[in-house]
């Protein structure tokens, strides 16, 4: 039956589709070795090897199936790393403003108060959490107002300040009626006051600064006026005031006056503000006064008020007695006379001094009125960790007397795209009015590219507190001018070029910083964080987790980031995020794919302590 099957002529389909089926895997079984032999690295192993049995003569070719191409794995650099939750008791760490560190530290002249950061072996190595239920903050202009309670959780201020209107605690939310020490009928009305003194409407005056800013309500009712200030005051003078003013969407860092300059270049402010901020102006030669007169712009105004001003009224209420209010007065005058201030007005409780717009006539009045020194050979803008002066700092040189020194700004919000002077001028090394301008465009493109990236950031509203970490120009903050937001610019002070300044010229703020230590400000600071290049900047400075550990605490639960730095950089940077629970991912360049430099993007999880019925059941389990 077999051999007549064979011979049949009927044709057979079954046997020429086995033999089809076997011709066909023979045929791609040679291609796929052959295409795999041609395409083989010659550093690498032959896929086809016959060395094993080379003494062999009729060996068979054994396959080799071992990988030809080797790719570092993203997750190396995670592997050992681990950053549990820090301890509840944690959840308003400041590592370098740390209460118990600082009183290792003299507290003669508040030094104990300054920065003092902990040495790499006692860095915690643990994610700080947010308190027991923490709410993402009410949005910008509501929060202005408001806050929520377990955000915040201090009451102390609604005691202590009850009668000052500073702030009150109503239900689930604390409120804040803006009222202050000096303006029991509001902010707002106290800043009409100074207005009907100055002019705070023809956009001269732009960027502010608030020295012991209690809850930040000067700054917060500034900003419908178009002028930012900057707040600060040290940690725990009273519990929490900084981070309630951050808690309401208002500029503010932790800060002191007591031995190092203040974090900011010279000639940065348009205005200066203390309202019974207790800073003795007149003692320690001026000290204080005179470090106010670095950060203060030519033409800029300082406004005092509190004590001694007014005094003639007030004595009694103050529980002083006349003659040492007129006494810190006088010395007061004395130290602005020294710095060649004009005093403009003294006016019920207000007083305003005038910084000269340069210094030729105090140069040429100093040994008749005994003006202080001018300093010598130290650069004006250095301030990290830099010793404050009682020597005057000099303005740049002018012809005239007419002339700004340093270079007359524009009007705000011209200010913002006009060149700023130190670049017009030549004063930053390298930068040219041309790139100033190409550099705007750059980052107009980059943001709008971004707000595809994170909806977050496209939501108008969603976000008011950010942050970059290495803003060169201003180019990120200015192109989110027309967003209800307000960026705090950081320019490390590792940068090739000290361009802080030419921001504050643009009318925008920011602060020094060295992003191997903390940043003096509390958790849960900001909304968004953007940085260029920072950790390619600090590669085999200080270690990436560490940076990243930081930025974890600073950034506010459901808050984002987006990094842009070289794709091997940002792999590495992932794989530390992925430890720390954000959920990130890498995308390309605004230019398209074929770009080195990448963005990544990462949004931090919501989670916070554990309640405290929680934390309790744990103790009794224990």
């Amino acid at each position: 039956m077999a051999i007549q099957n064979c011979f049949s002529k009927k044709p057979n389909h079954q046997l020429t589709r086995l033999y089809l089926l076997s011709f066909t895997t023979f045929l791609c079984t040679i291609t796929y070795l052959l295409g795999l032999w041609h395409h083989a690295p010659p550093s690498l192993p032959s896929l086809v090897s016959t060395t094993a049995h080379s003494n062999c003569p009729n060996s068979i070719p054994t396959l080799n199936f071992s990988a030809t191409h080797f790719s570092p794995d993203p997750q190396a650099p995670a592997r050992d790393f681990y950053a549990p939750p820090c301890d509840p008791s944690l959840s308003e760490y400041t590592p370098c403003e740390d209460v118990q560190r600082s009183l290792k530290f003299p507290r003669e002249n508040l030094i104990y108060r300054e920065r003092h950061c902990p040495p790499a072996e006692e860095l915690l190595r643990c994610r700080v959490p947010a308190p027991f239920g923490y709410r993402v903050p009410l949005r910008w202009p509501e929060s202005r107002d408001a806050a929520w309670f377990a955000n915040v959780p201090h009451k102390e201020l609604t005691v202590e300040k009850k009668n000052q209107n500073w702030v009150r605690f109503e239900g689930d939310q604390f409120r804040f009626p803006g009222g202050g020490t000096m303006f029991p009928r509001g902010a707002g009305a106290y800043i009409d006051d100074i207005g009907k003194l100055i002019n705070l409407e023809d956009g001269s005056i732009r960027t502010a600064l608030d020295t012991g800013c209690g809850v930040a309500s000067w700054g917060a009712y500034l900003l419908s006026r178009d002028i930012i200030a900057v707040s600060f005051a040290p940690r725990d003078t009273h519990e929490a005031q900084v981070q309630f003013a951050l808690e309401r969407g208002v500029p503010g860092l932790i800060g002191v006056l007591a031995s190092i300059r203040l974090p900011y270049p010279s000639r940065s402010f348009d205005m200066a503000h203390c309202s019974r901020c207790l800073i003795p102006w007149g003692q320690n030669e001026g000290i204080y006064l005179n470090e106010v007169d670095r950060v203060l712009r030519p033409g800029g105004y300082w406004i005092l008020s509190g004590p001694p001003i007014n005094w003639e009224n007030h004595w009694k209420g103050w529980e002083r007695t006349r003659e040492n209010l007129k006494e810190e007065q006088d010395g007061i005058e004395k130290v602005a006379k020294s710095l060649c201030w004009k005093k403009l007005v003294q006016k019920g409780d207000l007083a305003i001094w005038q910084k000269p717009t340069n210094h030729i006539h105090c140069k040429i009045t100093r040994k008749v009125y005994k003006n202080r020194p001018f300093c010598e050979a130290k650069d004006p803008d250095t301030a990290w960790y830099t010793k404050m002066d009682t020597c005057l700092t000099p303005l740049p040189e002018v012809n005239d007397i007419r002339e700004v020194s340093g270079g007359e700004l524009s009007n705000w919000p011209e200010r913002l795209t006009s060149v700023p002077p130190r670049i017009s001028s030549g004063s930053l090394k390298g930068i040219t009015a041309e790139m100033f301008k190409e550099n705007n465009e750059l980052w107009k493109k980059r943001v709008a590219y971004y707000k595809t990236l994170d909806y977050q950031l496209a939501e108008r509203g969603r976000y008011r507190n950010l942050l970059d970490m290495n803003a060169y120009l201003g180019g990120f903050a200015a192109a989110l001018i027309d967003d209800p937001v307000w960026v705090m610019n950081t320019v490390p002070v590792e940068a090739e070029v000290n361009t802080l300044g030419a921001i504050y010229e643009r009318g925008l703020i920011g602060t020094y910083m060295n992003w191997c230590e903390a940043m003096s400000t509390y958790p849960r600071t900001y909304d968004f964080m953007h940085g260029d290049s920072v950790f390619s900047l600090y590669q085999n400075r200080c270690k990436m987790e560490d940076i990243l550990l930081e930025m974890d605490r600073i950034l506010r639960p459901q808050g984002s980031v987006i990094l842009r730095d070289d794709v091997d950089v940002l792999l590495k940077v992932k794989s530390f995020t992925d430890a720390m629970q954000w959920d990130s991912r890498i995308a390309d360049h605004e230019k398209g794919p074929h770009q080195r430099e990448k963005i990544l993007v990462a949004v931090k999880q919501y989670w916070t302590a554990p309640s405290p019925d929680q934390k309790l059941t744990q103790k009794a389990l224990n």
